[in-house]
């Protein structure tokens, strides 16, 4: 006779995402080696201090004080000159990336404090990304039920034309349109530019609108086959034949069954919440993390970008554990250690 399992719903959540965090400290160590090694096969430290230095005909010693300066004069993997754990300690990869798991982020190539500008900087793509992301649910789920129970209809085609349409055009033209209606032409709102405080509504309203525009169609598709799905199973079927009314079978089968791939596709944007919109930001010219990236790109500051391909990671992976987690509370099969 089977022995009976003494493990509770609980106890298998919770051994459930501990495996899953445990995940974590390697791929986070997979992520800073894969982007230290492209850094650097791209850009020497040499060619870094040429290019902050700034002078065409730099001396040799100068460069030599610049990479001291900047903690670039290590090795990069292995550091033969130490002795026991400064070998692997005293090197470029540990004193500039393991560091980063204790959320030590340090000075820029600039000598900027890389942890005040993410500070100042989160709070516009916070601005722009949090309506936008609650937009878009206001607008897409309604959709999706709504082109999903008039599946076939004039409506359903029309706005799935739409949708491919919208999928299909780039979001600068969305940014140049915007700009050039409503900024341009209208003068209902600036083109560009940033303020503090209330000041910053004005300012954020054609980035918040360009954005919602260019996602909506993604999401109102995806929504759209989601609810198609479940439309199709039997429980659906047998509502139906009970004759229960179709708002209620929507609302009380459909939705609650769509949550689990509706979870995913919201928990994975929180990247981009915290991160901001690269192309947007630039356009816009939003002083938030997406134009804080782009500029430390083109500057070749490592130290900033290494440090946002970090969080952006961190953040990716924490959004993957809260979805599980998500799961877990609208999944009772994975509650009671059957899923």
């Amino acid at each position: 006779m089977a022995l009976a399992s003494t493990h509770t719903g609980d106890d298998f959540v919770t051994i459930w995402f501990l495996r899953r965090l445990a995940y974590v400290l390697p791929i986070l160590l997979g992520v800073n080696l894969l982007t230290f090694a492209l850094f650097f096969v791209i850009n020497s430290p040499d060619d870094m201090a040429r290019r902050h230095l700034g002078e065409r005909h730099v001396t040799t010693a100068a460069i030599a004080d610049w990479k001291r300066a900047h903690g670039y004069d290590r090795p990069a993997f292995i550091n033969a000159d130490r002795s026991g754990t400064a070998v692997v300690t005293d090197t470029l990869f540990f004193t500039g990336s393991v560091r980063l798991f204790s959320l030590d982020f340090g000075r820029s190539d600039g000598g900027r404090h890389i942890a005040w500008d993410i500070r100042q900087r989160m709070w516009p793509s916070l601005a722009i990304a949090l309506p936008v992301l609650i937009l878009e649910l206001i607008i897409a789920v309604p959709l999706g039920l709504a082109v999903a129970l008039l599946r076939g209809s004039t409506f359903d085609r029309g706005l799935t034309l739409l949708c491919v349409a919208s999928m299909a055009i780039s979001s600068l033209f969305f940014i140049i349109a915007g700009q050039f209606l409503f900024a341009r032409l209208l003068r209902l709102i600036p083109i560009s530019g940033f303020a503090e405080g209330w000041g910053a509504i004005k300012f954020l309203l054609l980035p918040v609108m360009v954005q919602v525009l260019a996602g909506l169609g993604a999401r109102v598709r995806w929504n759209r086959t989601v609810f198609l799905e479940e439309i199709s199973r039997e429980h659906v079927r047998t509502a139906r034949a009970k004759g229960l009314a179709e708002t209620r079978i929507l609302f009380g089968h459909v939705l609650p069954n769509a949550l689990l791939p509706l979870i995913t596709t919201i928990v994975v944007t929180l990247p981009g919440l915290f991160l901001g919109s690269l192309i947007t930001e630039s356009f816009f010219a939003i002083p938030g993390l997406g134009s804080y990236t782009i500029d430390a790109i083109q500057n070749q500051d490592f130290a900033i970008a290494r440090t946002m391909v970090f969080i952006g990671s961190l953040l990716y992976i924490l959004g993957l554990l809260l979805t599980d987690l998500a799961y877990a509370w609208a999944d009772p099969r994975i509650r009671l250690g059957s899923g």
